[in-house]
């Protein structure tokens, strides 16, 4: 033990003193947040100039009632198609309505100067469906039929409520908070694992090409100096999100109200104490149900205490094959075919992840968040869904019990792989190691 403990602390301080793992550790969820916010402000801002198209409406009931915005304009042109086809090449492109349109829907063409986008086109036709359903709504000749329409309108705003809980724990019941945490979540141990599994292998074949591994074998046991830079890699990996976990709540508890309005921070608090009524005069129920879950330290600590378990037991269960792996080759290119096994239930779980977002109770979602090549990624997107807590114990059992197992077998492969070199061995090759009698 006192051999696996230097290794830990020899591998936990050259990775925690580099500069790298500051900057990283501080940017990481600025990075995070900025992904998350990316894919809107590309949309908001990539729409590029307005688009000039001319209209030839030949049933006379559509072109007058299209509105403009800041990516399309119409303009009625009275032309017909091919002479508008033919001098009309400085608009973007020619709408034609048909006679029809009315009784044929697809009576509709457009003939562009440039390849257009699904967003421009699903715009045209929004608006030409909605112009086409009020003019078939004016046939029942009903009178001041806008107003009535008007006034039928309807939004829905519901909350909801766990017959299995109890009135006080109630108030992180949002989908909203749910279903981004579960992705959050998810995508993180997603990250963590791939990132750092891959330390490992690429360490451990930095140390074999350099053959250091053959003067520490001398003296160190090959199990115990790969469990030790397993433990060392996992502890930096904890400490990471242990240094996320209070920044977080520190945002949570102190920042956050700073920047909320009263009312909104009190209806939050009311949601918060279990009071089934609680509501902020012109705010979204979810919203209200978010704000108490960002700021409830106990739920932010249950969220981070599940993180932390889950991911240094996955990345336990993961990189003792990526350790494997990297002994039994001597570069990163050769670690590519047998690195790949190791990698697909990564990826599987990664789009298993999206399905519980779908269904968290389904029995897709539930044995795949007990499964412990799987279980990292998808469990940690169902809790967010307050799932039943003997689930997670499972869930937990589970993944640390194959994690013995497969140290165990990994220990195989890495004590002959460290003194192989010159010949990428194959997945037969590999069985035959973890046959071995020592």
């Amino acid at each position: 033990m006192s051999n696996i403990s230097l290794i830990i602390g020899r591998e936990f301080n050259e990775r925690v003193r580099k500069k790298s793992f500051i900057i990283t550790t501080l940017l990481m969820p600025v990075l995070m947040i900025a992904l998350m916010v990316a894919p809107a402000l590309i949309m908001e801002y990539s729409h590029g100039e307005q688009k000039r198209i001319a209209v030839i409406d030949r049933s006379g009931l559509v072109a007058g009632a299209l509105e403009s915005d800041e990516t399309i304009r119409f303009e009625t042109v009275d032309l017909d198609v091919e002479a508008a086809r033919d001098s009309l090449k400085e608009y973007f492109g020619v709408l034609h309505i048909g006679a029809g349109i009315l009784d044929d829907p697809a009576d509709l063409r457009l003939y562009a100067n440039a390849s257009t986008s699904l967003m421009l086109e699903g715009k045209i036709t929004s608006q030409i469906e909605h112009i086409l359903e009020t003019e078939k709504l004016k046939r029942y000749e009903i009178e001041d039929l806008p107003r009535i329409m008007e006034e039928v309108k309807t939004t829905v705003k519901m909350r909801t409520f766990r017959n299995d809980k109890e009135e006080d724990e109630q108030n992180n019941s949002s989908p909203v908070v749910a279903t981004a945490l579960g992705y959050i979540l998810g995508f993180m141990l997603y990250m963590f694992l791939l990132l750092y599994g891959s330390i490992v292998m690429q360490s451990v074949i930095e140390e074999k090409n350099n053959r250091v591994l053959e003067v520490m074998v001398s003296s160190v046991r090959p199990f115990d100096l790969m469990m030790g830079k397993i433990l060392g890699v996992a502890c930096v990996a904890v400490l990471q999100i242990l240094i996320w976990s209070v920044l977080i709540c520190l945002v949570g508890a102190v920042v956050l109200p700073q920047l909320m309005p009263a009312d909104v921070l009190a209806g939050a608090e009311a949601v918060r104490q279990g009071a089934a009524a609680a509501t902020v005069e012109g705010v979204d129920p979810q919203l209200l149900q978010a704000v108490a879950a960002m700021t409830d330290l106990g739920y932010i600590l249950k969220i981070f205490g599940c993180l932390v378990l889950f991911i240094f037991g996955g990345f336990l269960l993961y990189s003792a094959m990526f350790a494997a792996v990297g002994s039994a080759v001597d570069n990163v290119q050769d670690a590519q075919q047998l690195q790949t096994p190791v990698t697909l239930p990564i990826i599987l779980a990664l789009f298993m992840m999206l399905a519980v977002i779908n269904d968290p109770n389904s029995p897709v979602a539930f044995w795949f968040s007990i499964i412990p090549l799987t279980s990292p990624i998808v469990m940690m997107a169902r809790i967010p869904y307050d799932i039943p807590m003997w689930e997670i114990g499972l869930s937990l059992v589970i993944l640390y019990a194959s994690f013995a197992a497969m140290v165990w077998v990994a220990a195989k492969i890495y004590r002959v792989g460290i003194f192989m070199y010159g010949k990428k061995p194959s997945f037969k090759e590999l069985w035959k190691w973890m046959r071995y009698r020592y």
